[in-house]
């Protein structure tokens, strides 16, 4: 997405104004104005659902979902096929999910991908959605969250020539920003980057990209294989997912390669775990594996209405025209573990993810709820958000 001048900017619950105050307005000027607010606002996703009494919209605003606008019933049918004909999907069929993208203009210089998902409900079809952030300017490591200490490592295991680098979180932490950050650093003439996503969120001039589709068997192994016989330098792979992408990755990172891709685990030291219970041998992680970095993302309180607490020596949430709630934005809490010489002795010995965890933090690693006290400390964010974010059920 695109990073242009906003020429406003007003609570969620004023936006959509279109939903009641011009009963005229054509289906297809609603569907721009939903899009393009989304994009003003900085949501991620845009949520249509049709109920048995209401046709409900939703923003995903800094991780969290907020209506926007409910329509009336008569015009669900109509919007849902507007989305439909724009992601060049089959207008008629209703019964099976369908996946398109759309490349939405919303202004003469600016445009934005989005990636549309259906989905049957006993109600009708819901479609969400997706805003691919495709700002490739905005990828500056200083705005990723890091502190000193964990933007070294960082730089320091991008900057070698092989071995695996590794962003694990779940689903909406910011992985692929992390990664293509690194990548947007190590863009440079002299080197062959190739990437392997399902699908390409960020478009790089300079990489050599590629959708993943196992449904015409281009699964990520298929094209990891690909990319080892076209004379790489970094590799990134968008998701491991089975034992034949991991031992395809390790032996890349292994024979002259830097590879980074993504793991959906809890925290650094349990992306090891994850990797054995993958089927890799230890010796094989021990002798491949870089750097571990767990992550999340935490909202920014607003820089224009926080206000100092003057019993825990914080700022807390307020809100006011310029943001949502009294947070705008988002930023990252890391973990980061570069695998040292012990914790690769410890790894082939066979020790717990525990071990290794009180070994890396014995080195100086600080774990996600105390890289978010420091940002609580900075003024940065509140603690319920850390809570929210780095409490594992």
């Amino acid at each position: 997405m695109s990073t242009i001048n906003q020429p406003r900017w007003q609570p969620v619950a004023q936006q959509a104004e279109f939903n009641t105050a011009d009963e005229d307005m054509s289906v297809i000027q609603r569907v721009h104005c939903l899009i393009t607010e989304a994009i003003y606002q900085r949501a991620s996703d845009i949520h249509f659902e049709p109920y048995e009494n209401e046709f409900r919209i939703r923003y995903r605003l800094d991780g969290l979902l907020i209506q926007v606008a409910s329509p009336p019933q008569a015009l669900a049918g109509r919007i849902i096929s507007r989305i439909k004909i724009m992601a060049n999907l089959d207008i008629s069929e209703r019964r099976i999910p369908q996946d398109g993208r759309i490349r939405h203009n919303y202004s003469p210089q600016h445009s934005a991908d989005l990636r549309v998902s259906t989905c049957p409900t006993i109600d009708g079809e819901k479609v969400v959605i997706r805003i691919l952030d495709t700002a490739i300017d905005e990828l500056v490591i200083d705005e990723l969250g890091f502190n000193e200490l964990q933007k070294n490592h960082f730089l320091h295991a991008i900057s070698k020539s092989q071995g695996m680098i590794l962003v694990t979180g779940p689903t909406g932490s910011g992985k692929s920003r992390t990664l293509y950050t690194a990548l947007n650093q190590l863009n440079t003439p002299d080197k062959n980057i190739s990437t392997a996503e399902e699908p390409v969120e960020i478009k790089v001039a300079g990489i050599n990209q590629v959708n993943v589709n196992p449904k015409v068997g281009l699964s990520f192994a298929t094209t990891l294989r690909a990319f080892l016989r076209q004379d790489p330098d970094i590799i990134m792979l968008g998701e491991i997912r089975d034992l034949e992408t991991a031992d395809i990755a390790i032996k890349a990172a292994q024979t002259g390669h830097l590879l980074l891709s993504t793991l959906h685990t809890n925290s650094a030291a349990e992306t090891l775990t994850r990797l054995l219970n993958l089927g890799l041998s230890a010796v094989n992680i021990a002798s491949s594996v870089s750097l571990i970095i767990a992550q999340r993302l935490v909202r920014q309180l607003c820089p224009h209405c926080k206000v100092a607490s003057t019993t825990t020596l914080s700022f807390k949430a307020c809100g006011c025209e310029r943001c949502n709630q009294g947070y705008r934005g988002r930023i990252g809490l890391f973990e980061v573990m570069p695998i040292s010489k012990t914790i690769r002795q410890q790894m082939m010995a066979g020790e717990s993810s525990l071990q290794i965890l009180q070994q890396a933090k014995d080195e100086g690693m600080i774990s996600l709820y105390e890289a978010g006290l420091e940002k609580i400390k900075n003024g940065i964010t509140t603690l319920e958000e850390v809570i929210r974010v780095t409490t594992v059920d």
